[in-house]
Order: C-alpha cells, then structure tokens, then sequence
C-alpha cells in the first residue's frame, strides 16, 4: 500500500516534507499547494511536482502570471489519503473543516494548538497513542527537541526547567526579528513546557528569549533527578538515543554555525540537521541536578516525525521500522 499524500503549503516546513514524503517506498507525494506563483512554485513544477492554488481566490494570481496549476486544493483532497498542513500559524485549524468534509485525514504542525488534533506527536515518545487517527499533530521545532533527548531519560526525571534561545526568524525570512536586540518572552514560564506535556508526562517549566541569529535554537536545560545518574550514564543514553548526536567543542563545533557547517558537509538538502545537536562537554551532573545544552534546526527536525506520522496513522509499520525506515531514507545517522 502507498499512502498518497499532499502538502497544504509549500514554505519552510512543506517543502522538506514534500521531499521527505517522495524518498518513502510506502509513500506517493501526489500534489502541494501554493498561494502565488513565486519560485518556489517554479522549482516544484521544474521536479515535475503537481502545484494545486491553496483556493478558489488564488487562482487569478497564477492565471496572470501564466502558471498553469492542476488546480486548487479542493481538487488535491479529492485525490489524496492524506493532507499535511504546513501553512501558517493558525491557518491548520481554520483548514480542518476543508479536510472532515473531503473526508481526508490530516497532520497539523506546531503552530496550532494541541486541540486541533487526536494526539500531538513524536515518534520515539509516542508513536503507539497515533496508530489509526484521523488527526495528528506533530509538534514544534523545540517541543521536538526538548521531547527527544527528555523521553530518553524520563525515567531519571524528577522536574525539568528549560531555558530556550530562539531564532529570530528563519534564514529566508526578511521581515521578522528584532535587530541588536534580546526579546524576552512575555509570558513565563513559556508555552514549551505545556507542549511537552502533550507528549510526555513530566514535570517542565520553560521560559525563552529570541535573539538576532537565523541558523538554529540553542536550549539550556536543568533536570532535578528522583534517581541518580552520571555524566557518563547520561552521554550513553544520548549516544543509544535515535535522532540525536553529540558535539564535541575541542572537535571544532563552538557554535551553531559550526553545527549547521556540518549538515552543509553531510550535502544534506537545504543544510538540514533532522538529528538533535547536544554539546557533549555541557553534559554535566552536581548532586541531584543534571545540566546540558542542546541545538535545534528549527527547519528540519520535525521532518522525520511528518513521515512518521503518516506511517502511525495508516498502521503501515510497527515505531521502530517506521523509524528506521525513515532514517535510512533521509540519511539520518542514528
């Protein structure tokens, strides 16, 4: 069976799960969706992928440009099983009542809230609770990061507070960020740690800043331990952890942009860093509270867990195939 799937939006996140989606053996990449006929429509109808208009209202956009699209939305739901919706903010859930009534099941980002969904969703936490549903969500860029290196040691976890340095906006984008500036967020503790708890059931607080930087989230996390750990404990548990890897400061890597240097040496597409970069020298343990400092790509590491998703939702492989098939097909190292 090939689920076949379509992308509602063809941005940052679309565009890499489009890609994503067309590397599976189990899957068919059957049309994305686009409001204008800017080039990253040209690109996709160049890798002879169906561009659809995002509606009825976009279409005139296309017609005056002389793009010809295959038509709009309505007609990729006709046509699909499935629908990831990879447009803005807020936009997933007003998009819902198009996907009920085309009778299509969907996976929603981590822009919308948790109630859009069945089940918020990563695969090595919680791969089993998404078996079978209609709706999925799968979570932010740092919920997913948090969630991957926090299920591997929730069994040690007592409370975790987590303090998040987040990109301005993402390479591409012009218009956001602040400029010679720190943010800080206006609600703390933040809404991260709610999101984890989505997922997995531990005790998280989160605050967060956003600084001038475009390349990747840095977290800061502190763990209060009910059993004891050591640094060399926890630096196994991460090494036998799926999706993430360890840097190493003395190899090179004393920032993110050595870590995203990485990802361009790997010849990954658009420089993607699917895996969670923790820095082994913050790995850190005094007494009863464990330290370390993670890196996230914020455009890429929910990539693998869309593919996933899709696996859970049609029951097509049991967590780990669907992992290990995922991994392998995008090149993922562990």
């Amino acid at each position: 069976m090939r689920v076949k799937v379509g992308v509602n939006g063809y941005g940052t996140i679309g565009k890499r799960v489009a890609y994503a989606v067309s590397k599976q053996d189990d899957m068919e990449l059957v049309g994305i969706t686009k409001t204008k006929p800017d080039f990253e429509a040209y690109l996709a109808k160049e890798r002879a992928i169906p561009v659809y208009a995002a509606g009825e209202e976009f279409l005139p956009t296309f017609e005056n440009a002389g793009f010809e699209v295959a038509g709009t939305l309505n007609d990729l739901l006709e046509k699909v099983d499935v629908i990831v919706d990879a447009t803005p903010e807020g936009m997933g859930a007003k998009n819902k009542a198009l996907y009920e009534k085309a009778g299509v099941k969907a996976i929603f980002q981590g822009g919308e809230k948790a109630s859009v969904a069945e089940v918020s969703f990563v695969a090595q936490a919680n791969y089993e609770k998404a078996l079978g549903k209609d709706y999925v969500r799968v979570v932010s860029c740092n919920t997913t990061g948090l969630t991957r290196t926090l299920s591997a040691l929730q069994e040690y976890i007592d409370y975790v507070y987590a303090v998040m340095i987040r990109r301005a906006a993402d390479p591409n984008d012009s218009k956001r960020g602040p400029v010679d500036a720190i943010t800080p967020s206006v609600t703390v503790p933040s809404h991260h740690g709610p999101d984890v708890q989505t997922v997995i059931p531990i005790n998280i607080e989160t605050s967060a800043f956003v600084v001038p930087t475009t390349l990747m989230h840095v977290h800061s996390i502190m763990v209060e331990l009910k059993k004891p750990l050591t640094e060399k404990d926890v630096i196994d548990i991460f090494e036998n952890t799926t999706r993430v890897l360890l840097f190493e400061k003395e190899k090179g890597f004393e920032s993110t942009a050595q870590i995203i240097e990485f990802a361009r040496d790997l010849h990954r597409e658009w420089n993607n860093l699917y895996e969670i970069a923790v820095w082994r020298e913050s790995v850190s343990v005094k007494g009863k509270r464990l330290f370390y400092i993670q890196a996230v790509h914020q455009e890429s590491d929910v990539v693998p867990e869309n593919v996933d998703a899709i696996r859970a939702m049609f029951e097509l492989a049991e967590k780990w195939e669907s992992i290990r098939k995922t991994n392998r097909s995008l090149g993922i190292l562990k």
